[in-house]
Parts: C-alpha cells; sequence; structure tokens
C-alpha cells in the first residue's frame, strides 16, 4: 500500500473533476435521469485509477510506463510515470505521478487528458 501525496495542481484538478462530477449528479437527480453524464463516469474512473496506484502502481489495467516530458519533482534523475484512466477514448485521461519524496509514497503530478 502507498500513500498518496499530492501536487497543489493535481489537487486542483482532481477536486475541479469532483466537483463537476457533484453537480452533474445534483442536477440528473433533480431532473430524474437514471443515466449517468460523462463528468459523473470520468471522476469515477480517475478515482478508480488513483486508488489502484494506491494499491498496485503496477495493475495491468493501469498500463503504467515511464514518462520522459515531465520532471521528478523531487529528483531529477528519478522516474516519472503515467497511468491510464481511460483508453479508446479522444482526449483520453492520463494520471502523470512518481515514487516519493518518502518510502512508501506516491506523488500525483498532474490528472490531464491526453494531448
Amino acid at each position: 500500500m502507498f500513500s498518496l501525496v499530492w501536487t497543489t495542481q493535481s489537487s486542483e484538478q482532481y477536486h475541479k473533476l469532483k466537483n463537476r462530477a457533484e453537480k452533474s449528479l445534483d442536477a440528473r437527480k433533480k431532473s430524474q435521469k437514471k443515466k449517468a453524464t460523462r463528468d459523473e463516469g470520468l471522476f469515477k474512473q480517475v478515482h478508480k485509477c488513483l486508488m489502484l496506484l494506491g494499491t498496485n502502481p503496477r495493475h495491468p489495467g493501469l498500463q503504467t510506463h515511464e514518462y520522459h516530458s515531465l520532471p521528478h519533482p523531487y529528483d531529477k534523475n528519478q522516474k516519472g510515470f503515467e497511468a491510464y484512466v481511460q483508453q479508446h477514448t479522444s482526449g483520453a485521461y492520463r494520471v502523470f505521478w512518481c515514487y516519493g519524496p518518502d518510502r512508501g509514497e506516491i506523488t500525483i503530478i498532474a490528472i490531464t487528458p491526453h494531448p
């Protein structure tokens, strides 16, 4: 098990997605629609990805691999990684992360759509 550490940017991104999903859920309940919206589904996928990272960063569904374009926030000689939130979707979301700063911790660097 790893504990998640958040950068300011990643925390803001996560809360923005969460707020959009909550607003969407409230509106859906008022209109009595049953089908979840895109915002709700996206937040659910991001949350699941983060939970899997915390338990097993090498989970096959995450398709975790090294990512070179984002620098490691603590040690430039260490590796940064990318985990898939979505696949086969235009603008599919990704979680960028690294190990550290301490043992047993994973730092979430960013949560963004794939460019």
